[in-house]
């Protein structure tokens, strides 16, 4: 592979009449943490919708490992190598913990014991309730399941949205632990879109900021923490 593992190239979306992306670059490389901060309605998880096909791009392009993926439909996309776990989980409540991981390994009908092993040592909790129903699950293991079911499907880049969305500060604790030890341990790529600004900037590589569908800031975690326009609007001084 020649270039980043991912890159999104000038492109655009629209909900209808609504300009939502406006002209958007970004890239991910391998083996890295990038996060993307930026208000409610910035377009974040848009962007994260846009990269597995819908909304499609209206304009410019997306590549995936040099290879152009704009405009191909979304199980095409995640059959190459991306899952997300989407805001607000997702899960199907009513199936067990185990069904629900196991939905995640059929669309690339790859053996699932390997990567339930895996999902299973990262989140030891949902070994131990995987005959539970879903729903009955706390917020925070509903978060690991919809991490583990994504996991599933053997992914090289990971698209996580606002994972710590009204989890406790113990619980985000563990579930950015669990970010930091999937790059850490096997080199998953991963593109972060996140709520907790400063939880995010601290263990991302690199970040961006968008703010009404357009990038406005890029740099280093580190970087980004310093920048006083970031403390101000994210950091709350």
């Amino acid at each position: 592979m020649s270039g980043p593992l991912l890159a999104v190239e000038n492109v655009t979306a629209r909900y209808g009449a609504v300009l939502a992306l406006d002209d958007v670059s970004l890239h991910v490389e391998a083996g890295e943490i990038v996060t993307l901060i930026g208000a409610n309605g910035a377009g974040k998880s848009t962007l994260l919708m846009t990269i597995c096909g819908d909304p499609p791009a209206r304009a410019g392009r997306i590549r995936f490992d040099g290879a152009d993926i704009t405009g191909q439909p979304t199980h095409r996309i995640m059959r190459g190598g991306i899952a997300q776990a989407p805001e607000g989980r997702r899960i199907f409540g009513r199936m067990s913990v185990l069904e629900n991981l196991l939905i995640g390994a059929q669309a690339v009908a790859v053996d699932p014991g390997p990567e339930l092993a895996r999902v299973f040592a990262l989140f030891p909790r949902l070994e131990e309730r995987q005959a539970q129903r879903a729903g009955t699950l706390s917020g925070g293991e509903q978060q690991m399941l919809a991490i583990g079911r994504a996991l599933m499907s053997r992914p090289r880049l990971l698209l996580l949205d606002e994972p710590s969305l009204g989890l406790a500060p113990l619980v985000v604790k563990g579930i950015f632990a669990a970010i930091r030890r999937l790059n850490a341990e096997s080199g998953l790529s991963v593109l972060l879109v996140e709520q907790n600004a400063q939880a995010a900037l601290r263990l991302a590589h690199r970040g961006y900021t968008l703010q009404t569908g357009r990038i406005v800031l890029a740099g280093t975690g580190r970087e980004l923490l310093a920048r006083p326009e970031v403390r101000e609007a994210y950091l709350g001084g």
